[in-house]
């Protein structure tokens, strides 16, 4: 079982910040997208930190819930040249430049023709945009405004080098960590974004630290990490495993975790759920800047787990939330946009969650009539008036107290107003000195 007292010494962390800011830069060139070789590459690269990953392929046209798998996209080169041969717009300058799925284009167009198919940010005038049409057939590219006011030549010569494949796939990875139990602790990332690096490589850089650390320590719960494209990754994933989705007793999504700013939590559609209340009550004692925001069926796959015939107990986790950063969804939510120490923080905080859930569990007081004598066990001071630890010998009470086998440890924490790893302590001193009984889950 998991303990958030070994988390506080040193993290316990398997990567630390830097390095998981290196795995970032490994991964922060590739062109993703919902499908092709980005998110293959991406997946091999994440297969040498877990080497465990299982990677599948579900073919394109396959039915997912009301969906079906797109066909699958890849992309070799993307411009836009003016007369002269010069490439005024460059895909391998940056990857946003071009519109994501952009159907292959190859001749002459107007500049009038053009402007229909560019698009930049006015008042960012010198960030390109990042921008999709994954269902709609279309063409074109992304650019500074800057760039695209020098644009004055009557015509340009317009290359996309792509392919959509009706004989391709859709490409997702998950890793699978059996516990004691066979109930499962879903978290889930996505990995179709290109060169963005707060959304989405700080979610799955994370996801691979957090799978690194727990493949190392002993577990109760069963853990299970999708890397998938947004949206039809996990209504893939969902459609494909109805035995795995009865198992899951608790989830995150995890998106958004290198930028500054505190955390915020998204609430399950349940809102009570236990996955809800650990995230509240760990970022409560991390005493970190933070907000715990009510579920809305919009954001990141956790509407998917989320939807009301699932209803799964999946909260979303992140920092400042998707589109309240300036940087967000622009070439400026680059590598140096994230921090080492930040990653660092949103690791530490899953594995305190991960901890808490894993030990949270209900006892038996041995002795519910009148409080046991402490002291001659050695567990309450010897001298009374005084305590240099009040809250230790406090929580030791309130362990008693609600040991009544309905209440679990989050619930003591949560009455009692102490961090749950001091409450988890003095269960564990009470067990070891025959005060309480484990009870079953």
């Amino acid at each position: 079982m998991l303990t958030t007292s070994a988390l506080s010494a040193d993290a316990a962390t398997a990567l630390t910040g830097e390095e998981l800011h290196a795995l970032m830069a490994r991964l922060y060139p590739i062109c993703r997208s919902i499908t092709g070789d980005g998110v293959r590459q991406t997946l091999d690269v994440v297969r040498e930190y877990l080497p465990g990953l299982v990677v599948h392929e579900v073919p394109s046209g396959t039915p997912a819930l009301d969906w079906t798998v797109p066909f699958e996209w890849n992309i070799r080169d993307a411009w836009v040249k003016n007369a002269a041969g010069v490439r005024v717009i460059d895909f391998r300058a940056h990857n946003l430049h071009v519109l994501q799925y952009s159907q292959p284009k190859h001749g002459w167009v107007a500049r009038q023709e053009l402007e229909e198919h560019l698009f930049s940010l006015p008042e960012q005038p010198d960030l390109i945009p990042y921008r999709t049409s994954y269902y709609q057939p279309n063409w074109g590219f992304c650019l500074s405004h800057h760039q695209r006011a020098q644009l004055q030549d009557e015509y340009y010569e317009v290359g996309i080098d792509s392919t959509l494949d009706p004989a391709g796939s859709l490409t997702y990875g998950e890793l699978l960590l059996p516990g004691s139990s066979e109930e499962e602790v879903l978290l889930s990332c996505h990995c179709c974004h290109p060169s963005l690096a707060n959304d989405n490589l700080s979610g799955m850089v994370v996801a691979v630290g957090l799978a690194r650390w727990l493949a190392q320590v002993p577990r109760r719960y069963t853990y299970r990490f999708v890397f998938a494209p947004g949206t039809i990754g996990s209504i893939v994933w969902l459609s494909r495993n109805p035995a795995a989705v009865a198992r899951i007793r608790h989830g995150l999504v995890l998106s958004l975790l290198g930028g500054e700013g505190g955390f915020t939590y998204k609430k399950s559609r349940r809102a009570t759920a236990e996955i809800d209340r650990t995230v509240a009550l760990m970022l409560r004692d991390m005493a970190v800047p933070h907000q715990v925001v009510d579920f809305i069926p919009y954001g990141y796959d956790e509407r998917q787990y989320c939807s009301p015939g699932f209803n799964l107990p999946v909260g979303c986790l992140s920092r400042t939330p998707y589109a309240q950063f300036p940087e967000y969804h622009t070439s400026a939510d680059n590598l140096a946009f994230v921090q080492p120490d930040v990653l660092a923080e949103s690791l530490l905080l899953t594995q305190e969650v991960l901890a808490a859930l894993d030990a949270n569990c209900r006892y038996q007081n041995r002795h519910p009539y009148g409080e046991p004598e402490l002291g001659r066990r050695g567990l309450y001071s010897p001298v009374g008036g005084a305590s240099a630890h009040p809250d230790e010998q406090l929580a030791l009470l309130w362990v008693l107290n609600l040991s009544d086998g309905q209440h679990s440890l989050l619930d003591i924490a949560e009455r009692a107003r102490l961090p749950f790893a001091q409450v988890q302590r003095a269960a564990d001193r009470l067990l070891a000195h025959d005060l309480l009984i484990l009870l079953p889950d």
